[in-house]
């Protein structure tokens, strides 16, 4: 089959890549897999990173997806899925927490074959069917729109005021239309805004210019830079919240000397649950259509990779089938 694969040290397209067989014995590990055809899969800064050699991670790339279940109980229907695969015995799995499982694999990012091939595995328990009026397009978005959902379930019920994300590219544009559509007062920091105006009816006020300082409760760190990470830290008013929400494959050097000050807190976000996210595609509160710039065919991921990777780019997505 079509498989985008990294090895030895590059990504590249094989033509004849092994197709993915699941166990059949339920009780071994792997045994609840299910194979699912890809449909339209996303690709994301972390992609570009692993690309890049973050993780040192060798297999399929890839993990925003919509595709069709070729097995178990949803066998036939449009499906997402969370990427973090649990053993599903530990602490953390049994407290809906597999992201953080020990011995966790994730797809196409650690020990998992990912999504950019023509199928892959994924454990059944991990998938959700899409709702009819999510377009494949807008369901590829989910993984996505569930990290930023994670913002809220992380920060509980804190109060809905002046919210600051620094990132207007792929993940910086979703995080604004959650958070705007959760209540906060959202600027969004980036370049290339011009496409971008439709978001002011969204609630989001787009700037171009750094804000003042120590002026957001809230601010939600997507450039994945060390200079976004500085302006972050100023951005933050004392007592306030700093959630950082990318990776990158380099090491910061940061002066956090002002956290101490200002007594800011610091949270790590990654992934979330897909459920809001459906549910925020499915009522419109996200909207995503215009976040897409590309669209390419699997053969052709190698140049979706280059486009995605270009300054200012939005989302790129490739359709397998």
């Amino acid at each position: 089959m079509l498989a985008f694969v990294m090895q030895d040290g590059g990504p590249r397209l094989h033509r004849e890549y092994a197709s993915p067989e699941p166990s059949t014995d339920p009780s071994t590990p792997g045994g609840d897999m299910v194979r699912v055809r890809t449909l339209v899969a996303g690709i994301c800064n972390t992609d570009l990173e692993i690309a890049r050699g973050y993780m040192g991670f060798q297999g399929v790339l890839g993990h925003e997806f919509v595709g069709e279940a070729l097995g178990g109980r949803w066998k036939g229907q449009r499906v997402v899925g969370g990427i973090n695969f649990g053993c599903g015995d530990c602490a953390w799995c049994n407290n809906a927490m597999a992201r953080h499982c020990p011995t966790r694999s994730v797809l196409g990012i650690l020990g998992a074959d990912g999504v950019l091939a023509e199928e892959f595995l994924i454990p059944e328990r991990n998938l959700l069917v899409v709702p009819a009026g999510v377009s494949d397009e807008a369901a590829a978005f989910a993984e996505p729109v569930g990290a930023a959902c994670e913002i809220l379930e992380q920060l509980g019920d804190i109060e809905r005021s002046d919210a600051l994300v620094l990132g207007a590219g792929k993940l910086g544009t979703v995080v604004a239309q959650v958070l705007a559509a959760s209540g906060f007062r959202v600027d969004l920091l980036g370049r290339h805004l011009g496409p971008l105006q439709w978001m002011q009816e969204r609630g989001v006020s787009l700037i171009e210019n750094a804000p003042k300082p120590m002026h957001y409760g809230l601010v939600v760190e997507a450039t994945g830079t060390t200079e976004g990470l500085r302006l972050a830290i100023e951005c933050t008013r004392p007592r306030g919240h700093l959630v950082l929400k990318t990776t990158v494959a380099g090491a910061h050097e940061i002066n956090l000397a002002p956290v101490v000050i200002n007594e800011i807190s610091i949270v790590g976000s990654r992934c979330g649950q897909f459920e809001p996210a459906l549910a925020m595609l499915a009522d419109g509160r996200v909207s995503v259509a215009p976040l897409v710039e590309a669209r390419y065919g699997l053969c052709g991921v190698g140049e979706a990779f280059e486009h995605a990777g270009r300054r200012g780019v939005r989302k790129v997505l490739v359709r397998a089938a």
